[in-house]
């Protein structure tokens, strides 16, 4: 399976960042990708105006959604980002959408929340209680997170646990200190935990770090971008996670059992 990120600097004006989406979805359409994956919160995003993602939440029947939805009728790719959607007044969830064939086939509220670092999501942000669902692309079963919830490896484990092959992230990483290291370990560790490959999109720009990458089962990183905007390709192969996981048993082998997270049906306890 051919698999792309585009990574950008998300700008103020929704309308410019469906465009580029939009765009992105078609050239990696054109060459053969299967599965797109955009970053994180993709309305709105201005240095002087933190909230405006959340102030510029629309909801999944909107006018951006029914952009991309649109873009993908003409082909068989399936793009991954998140959006704010709204929930109560000035309030909104960061919804990851999956969108194939001009509908949304799978969405996800955000469960872990980035109250860390100085920053708190939870002041606008509702977090969400249910593991996404496993899709399918091109025979290969897709697990759904994004961005901090990277730092939750049980959650990364219950997608592999419920079949996924290959995870995906979008994200808007912050700088901070150390924070591109997190990021690539973090990164490294939950494929290797999982024996998964993990497709993680950075968004860009002057606050986040960029730094998309690839990573194979093994750890090993097979594609990455630098801090600008681009759009990278790598290819993913099931016989890889297969063999991998032939030699490096660690979801047999584990002794422990997640009782709260055993399934992607149930919410939390």
């Amino acid at each position: 399976m051919k698999v792309a990120i585009g990574q950008f600097a998300v700008g103020p004006c929704w309308q410019d960042n469906a465009n580029l989406c939009s765009a992105l979805m078609i050239k990696a359409a054109a060459e053969g990708a299967s599965l797109l994956v955009l970053p994180e919160a993709i309305l709105a995003r201005q240095d002087s105006l933190p909230d405006l993602s959340v102030q510029s939440a629309q909801p999944l029947d909107g006018a951006l959604v029914s952009q991309l939805c649109e873009t993908s009728r003409h082909n068989n790719l399936t793009t991954v980002l998140t959006l704010h959607t709204p929930t109560t007044a000035g309030r909104a969830s960061n919804t990851l959408i999956a969108v194939r064939g001009g509908a949304v086939i799978a969405q996800y509220q955000k469960i872990h929340l980035y109250d860390a670092f100085n920053v708190q999501e939870s002041r606008l942000v509702d977090a969400g209680n249910e593991i996404a669902p496993i899709i399918t692309v091109d025979g290969m079963k897709i697990g759904l997170m994004t961005c901090y919830d990277l730092r939750f490896p049980e959650h990364a484990m219950v997608l592999a646990l419920n079949g996924a092959e290959v995870l995906v992230l979008p994200a808007a990483w912050l700088r901070g200190p150390h924070k591109e290291r997190h990021w690539e370990t973090l990164l490294a560790a939950r494929a290797l935990d999982t024996t998964c490959y993990v497709v993680a999109s950075g968004e860009c720009g002057s606050k986040n770090i960029g730094q998309s990458r690839v990573i194979d089962p093994l750890g090993v990183t097979i594609a990455a971008a630098a801090e600008t905007d681009g759009l990278i390709f790598a290819t993913l192969d099931p016989r890889r996670v297969a063999e991998v996981r032939e030699m490096l048993p660690v979801l047999k082998n584990r002794r422990f059992a997640l009782p709260c997270l055993a399934s992607a049906e149930n919410g939390f306890d």
